[in-house]
């Protein structure tokens, strides 16, 4: 792969690289860069988790060895509860592996690190302080507001969480950070600060956010009525999208066809397969899609129903679900430990 298809591989699904010439930069002089993405580990994965993980997939196809921060701390400072934080950590570590398995990604250049594993160690917390000496309480607050969990009494854990987010890209010695456009404002900090306590600015990649499935907002693990679990049933499944928000002829802000651009036909197109829509011959009878530009051009031109589309969709959800429905088997003292 020449630095150019490595290049529109790490860009595809994307909303934003600062910069882009940064990132051709270091594909053609850096030969094994390295990236990571930081999960703050709060709620219950979700679907729209598939969209990092398949962007980190196409980072270890594109020849980065890639990391993936676990960040404990970071859950606690967004109000996870401290007593909590070891069996989030497991559940994650545990669902985000077979998650990468699902989609059938070589984790040979891989690996998940625990963020308490380093950020309590003496010289992390003493450039945690001497960043805190030029940050600005403002600064903080802004960079963390898409991020942390806005109250009208703000506690102090949410100035600290973009301070640390910053320091970690040094500490985990990464080229790279990807993270969802939420992020963006925390990214273009460490920019502007990492380099004012001696180390260099990163590049920072931004993939788009997957909107729920109801009406407004983005898939979230603190909207139950808005995700499809990892962990649900193929009926819970089924019933999710059914009652899905998916205005008919509508692609803005539709979470369902977000799902279908991002997950379900990224992974088709991958492996050459044809997404099918099982209908009666009076509504049109069976089709079937090659790219997702076909998909969304009949969606649009409302020759496909919002329901035909939910019932396949649902049928590939579950499919690419099923391993983690599996391996989940058995571990059900763990979920209700880390999930009480």
């Amino acid at each position: 792969m020449n630095t150019e298809q490595k290049y529109k591989l790490i860009k595809r699904n994307t909303t934003d690289i600062i910069t882009d010439e940064e990132l051709k930069k270091l594909l053609k002089e850096t030969k094994n860069p390295t990236a990571y993405l930081g999960w703050g580990i709060t709620g219950k994965g979700h679907i729209g988790y598939f969209l990092p993980v398949m962007k980190l997939a196409d980072f270890l196809k594109a020849g980065l060895h890639v990391k993936l921060l676990l960040a404990d701390l970071h859950g606690a400072l967004d109000k996870t509860p401290w007593e909590l934080l070891e069996k989030r950590y497991e559940y994650y570590k545990k669902t985000i592996q077979l998650m990468f398995k699902s989609i059938g990604a070589d984790i040979k250049n891989f690996e998940i690190i625990k963020g308490s594993s380093f950020q309590l160690k003496p010289e992390y917390t003493f450039d945690l302080l001497k960043l805190s000496t030029i940050t600005t309480a403002h600064d903080a607050k802004k960079a963390g507001s898409e991020v942390v969990k806005q109250e009208k009494n703000p506690k102090l854990s949410g100035l600290i969480y973009p301070l640390m987010q910053a320091l970690d890209e040094e500490y985990l010695k990464t080229d790279i950070q990807l993270g969802g456009l939420d992020q963006r404002k925390i990214m273009v900090f460490a920019r502007e600060h990492l380099p004012k306590i001696g180390y260099k600015k990163r590049i920072e990649i931004m993939n788009p956010l997957i909107p729920g499935l109801a009406e407004g907002g983005k898939m979230s693990a603190s909207k139950p009525h808005s995700k499809i679990d990892l962990l649900d049933s193929p009926e819970t499944i089924k019933q999710k999208l059914k009652n899905a928000f998916c205005p008919i002829g509508q692609t803005e802000e539709n979470g369902v066809l977000a799902l279908m651009k991002y997950v379900i036909m990224t992974l088709k197109e991958d492996k050459k397969e044809e997404f099918t829509i099982k209908r009666p011959e009076k509504f049109g009878g069976t089709i079937k899609y090659k790219t997702y530009k076909e998909l969304e051009k009949d969606y649009k031109d409302k020759k496909l129903h919002p329901q035909d589309l939910k019932n396949a969709l649902a049928e590939e959800i579950i499919k690419l679900t099923e391993p983690i429905r599996k391996e989940m088997k058995g571990q059900e003292k763990l979920i209700k430990e880390a999930y009480p």
